[in-house]
């Protein structure tokens, strides 16, 4: 076994292994030498240097922490549309990727003092060409961390149907953590979830409080999501809003209950809330040199006029326009969730911190 990596992985989809191995690397950058990141697997990935494919996550770990591994050996697998076909179909064989995934962590764990290998989704990812979680986990020879939701009786069963499969592939775990963890629930489950754990003879190695900042979605985002581009406000493309309202009934009633740092969801053809919106910002800006910190997302079939998109440039509030029902745009925002972007500083710090101050590293590296 070797002793000088862990794999960290998850019991689903948005568990936040991302923000979990944000602050890990961190952490023991102040604890080692140094520190390597690979992501073996990858599915969102994204073209640089011309034609060069790699994993989101990848780009953000080595730009964020300016990491020296190259990019093929920090991504060695990327499963893009139409992968899985040609593998079923024999165009890409199990012993390729097994070699390039074999020989990229080797020199990343070669060059560094320890080295992180992120998984992709739940340990049952990657099963369709043979490279699950659990799989490439027991070929590397690295233990695994595995992190769940903060919870009792849902997180102990997902991590009883992960487990099943590290037992399986003979993938050794040494820990688990519980993410977003809500405060009126830390202390019991601090009580009785290492008691669960026994069974297994695992630890728990670390309870992460939830973090309402970390989830809030940026405009930059709702860019992303609405597949749209914001046409004013292009320096605040990653403020966070503490609020999000939906106006579409009169000016009467949306203007009894303003508040600072607001997103406002309304119909481009609302001209009367818009300008309401933009009033206000003119109005804190020149009562004591303040910035309302609001923002907009205009919808229906048609966009703004001419005239109220020149309003709002000069005014300089984030704004985008998406071409759809404003209670379709806001059921699409509250199922949306965000992720960590290396631009987006403040979430990337909170992150890291929040990580650091709630994680037992000497059971992380030691168990």
């Amino acid at each position: 076994m070797k002793k000088n990596a862990i794999f960290i992985a998850a019991t689903g989809q948005n568990i936040g292994k991302t923000t979990l191995c944000l602050g890990i690397l961190s952490g023991l950058k102040k604890r080692l030498s140094s520190v390597g990141f690979i992501k073996p697997v990858g599915q969102q990935h994204m073209t640089i240097e011309g034609n060069v494919t790699v994993d989101k996550d990848v780009v953000l770990f080595k730009n964020t922490f300016q990491l020296t591994s190259s990019w093929t050996d920090m991504s060695p697998v990327i499963i893009p549309p139409g992968f899985t076909k040609d593998f079923i179909d024999g165009k890409i064989t199990e012993k390729e990727m097994v070699a390039k995934i074999t020989r990229a962590f080797e020199t990343i764990s070669k060059t560094h003092a320890y080295t992180i290998v992120e998984g992709t989704g739940h340990l049952g990812v990657g099963s369709i060409i043979n490279l699950s979680n659990a799989k490439v986990a027991a070929l590397l020879d690295v233990p695994m961390v595995i992190i769940a939701s903060g919870g009792l009786g849902s997180a102990y069963d997902e991590l009883s149907l992960n487990l099943a499969l590290c037992h399986a592939q003979g993938a050794r775990v040494r820990g688990v953590i519980l993410n977003r963890v809500y405060a009126d629930k830390k202390e019991m489950i601090l009580h009785y979830f290492p008691k669960l754990l026994e069974k297994w003879r695992i630890p728990l190695i670390g309870c992460i409080p939830y973090n309402e900042f970390l989830n809030n979605p940026t405009i930059k985002d709702f860019e992303n999501l609405f597949e749209t581009t914001i046409f004013s406000g292009e320096q605040y493309r990653f403020r966070h809003f503490g609020h999000t309202r939906l106006a579409a009934s009169s000016l009467d009633a949306y203007e009894e209950d303003v508040i600072q740092n607001e997103l406002v969801i309304t119909p481009a053809s609302r001209e009367d809330i818009i300008q309401s919106v933009l009033k206000r910002h003119l109005i804190a800006s020149k009562v004591d040199g303040t910035d309302f910190q609001g923002g907009m997302i205009l919808t229906g079939r048609h966009p703004p006029s001419a005239e109220i998109t020149e309003q709002i440039r000069k005014v300089d509030i984030p704004t985008l326009y998406a071409p759809m029902h404003s209670y379709e745009a806001m059921k699409m925002i509250t199922s949306y969730i965000a992720k960590i972007r290396m631009e987006d500083l403040p979430k990337v710090e909170k992150a890291i911190s929040l990580v650091e101050e709630n994680l037992n590293f000497d059971l992380l590296c030691n168990a």
